[in-house]
C-alpha cells in the first residue's frame, strides 16, 4: 500500500522537458502541479541540458519527491534525435540521483497502457483521461506537462508490480546494477 508519498514524473525533452507531481494520500492521487519547461529558444544543447538539471533540481528541492518515474526514450529511426533524448534523460536523471531520489524508468507504451489501457493511445487520449482521473479542470496547450503527469499515475499504479531492474536509489545502486559500464 502506498501512503503519504509525493511522485515526481518527468517526460524528458529537449524542445519541451513535461512534469507532474502528485501526492498520494491514504492510496488516493491528487495533482500538486504539472508544468513544462520551455528550451525551444535556445540553440545550445548543452545549455538546454544544464536548464534541465537545474530545473530538475529546483522542483526536488522545492517539492520533495519520495520517488521519481521518468519516460524512456523511444525507438525511433533518427539516431541524432535519439542521442539527444537520452541526454535530456540521463541529466534529469542525475538530478534525482544527486538528491538520492529513487528512479523508475518507463517506456512510452507502458504509460499509456497504465493510463488509458491501451498501450498505442495518443498524447490527447492519456490528457484526457488524467483530466477524468485527477479532476483536473483546465490542461495545458502543450501535451508534455501530461505527458510527465501520466509518468507519475503510471508508477503510482504499478506501486509493488515493478518488474524492472532499472530502479535506483542513488549512484551507489546505479553503479552496483550497471558494473558493466565501468571501467
Amino acid at each position: 500500500m502506498l501512503n503519504d508519498k509525493i511522485i515526481l514524473g518527468i517526460d524528458p525533452g529537449t524542445t519541451i522537458m513535461g512534469f507532474g507531481l502528485i501526492r498520494v494520500v491514504q492510496n488516493k492521487m491528487e495533482l500538486m502541479q504539472m508544468d513544462e519547461l520551455l528550451l525551444k529558444k535556445y540553440d545550445n544543447h548543452y545549455v538546454k541540458l544544464k536548464m534541465i538539471f537545474d530545473r530538475t533540481l529546483h522542483i526536488i528541492e522545492t517539492y520533495h519527491p519520495d520517488e521519481i518515474a521518468i519516460e524512456a526514450p523511444f525507438f525511433g529511426k533518427n539516431v541524432q534525435s535519439m542521442l539527444k533524448l537520452g541526454r535530456a534523460q540521463g541529466v534529469a536523471m542525475a538530478a534525482g540521483l544527486i538528491r538520492e531520489v529513487p528512479i523508475t524508468e518507463y517506456s512510452p507504451k507502458k504509460i499509456k497502457m497504465a493510463i488509458t489501457g491501451n498501450g498505442n493511445a495518443s498524447k490527447e487520449q492519456v490528457a484526457k483521461m488524467l483530466q477524468n482521473i485527477l479532476s483536473i479542470k483546465t490542461m495545458p496547450k502543450n501535451l508534455d506537462a501530461s505527458d510527465g503527469l501520466a509518468a507519475a499515475v503510471c508508477h503510482f499504479y504499478n506501486y509493488g508490480k515493478i518488474t524492472s531492474d532499472k530502479n535506483y536509489s542513488g549512484w551507489s545502486a546505479f553503479v552496483n546494477k550497471n558494473k558493466n559500464r565501468i571501467k
